[in-house]
């Protein structure tokens, strides 16, 4: 019996062992591009003072401050901030840092949403990081949605090249009237563009922006097949760095028959409700392009736009 045990041991540390050096190979395979920092152009935000709590409160600590946040999911609840704020148009970021080990069916997610205002017909841009099995590592999903519900969604998913659970890695979003684009410590993974052929499935509509861990086992592990096991939790994320530069909307003014009214409503031009100015952000450069270029080649392994089983005719932008 003894030495069963002590054989077993050793092929459980081996199997330990195995699993850490795949991960930390994967995860060390690439070496992102040279881009643009720019996390560095924006001062970050207390959470306590530009966020409230979304639900979950026991599972929420602001620590340092507010500068960081630690939101945690256990048997009883998950956790979500929301930003006192709506936005139309900005620069959103999050330095996050997942937890580590068994994670499957663990959903952490910085996204900007108007379910609550617009439950039928709402806008939403999704950065969501998909917990892990016994095979898989953290996986990046990114969603648009545009004056619909899940359905009209536009999911693609990618894996990284960093192991997200060792320290902070930069999450952002660039939304304006000329794209929308997703970065992964600054580097461009995602680009999708506003086009004025088709502009219904652009979100267009003032947004508040999440950060969120919940039990995604049903909708994130192939409906269940892999469900959150608590016996490994409870599960704790940070946040940290929190930037959120955009025109912050005022719903007192449509209410006093303003169609629309921001911090930045008095610029003149098309592109007077953009918060940011420069071509950094109204176009990718070519560096950030190249970037773009390398992680979608690399990192990329589901875009909606080939999935024929899904749609069978496929959304306009496409083609």
């Amino acid at each position: 019996m003894a030495f069963l045990q002590e054989s077993f041991f050793w092929v459980l540390l081996f199997s330990c062992m195995t699993l850490k050096v795949s991960s930390h190979v994967r995860h060390s395979r690439y070496t992102p591009p040279n881009v643009t920092r720019l996390t560095d152009l924006f001062s970050p935000v207390s959470i306590g003072q530009g966020f409230s709590t979304f639900f979950g409160g026991s599972n929420i600590k602001l620590l340092n401050n507010g500068s960081y946040a630690t939101l945690a999911l256990d048997k009883s609840s998950g956790s979500g901030l929301a930003s006192k704020n709506k936005y139309y148009y900005g620069f959103f970021s999050a330095a996050i840092k997942l937890p580590a080990g068994l994670t499957s069916g663990v959903v952490v997610a910085f996204y900007m949403s108007n379910a609550d205002t617009y439950p039928h017909s709402h806008d939403e841009i999704d950065i969501e990081l998909l917990g892990h099995d016994k095979r898989n590592d953290w996986v990046l999903q990114t969603n648009v949605y545009a004056n619909g519900s899940v359905s009209t969604g536009r999911e693609e998913k990618f894996y990284l090249w960093f192991d997200p659970t060792a320290e902070h890695h930069h999450y952002s979003i660039i939304w304006n009237s000329h794209h929308i684009v997703f970065l992964l410590d600054n580097v461009p993974v995602r680009e999708f563009v506003h086009n004025s052929a088709f502009p219904s499935v652009y979100p267009s509509k003032p947004m508040s922006v999440y950060a969120t861990i919940w039990d995604g086992s049903e909708w994130a592990t192939h409906g269940g097949k892999y469900p959150v096991n608590y016996k490994y939790g409870p599960f704790a994320v940070s946040f940290a760095e929190m930037e959120m530069t955009g025109c912050t909307y005022n719903p007192s003014a449509d209410a006093s028959g303003s169609s629309f009214s921001s911090s930045c409503s008095n610029k003149a031009g098309p592109s007077s409700l953009d918060p940011v100015e420069g071509q950094e952000f109204a176009k990718l450069s070519k560096e950030q392009s190249m970037a773009m270029d390398w992680a979608r080649r690399k990192l990329m392994f589901y875009s909606y736009c080939n999935d024929r089983s899904r749609f069978k005719v496929l959304p306009p932008e496409c083609k």
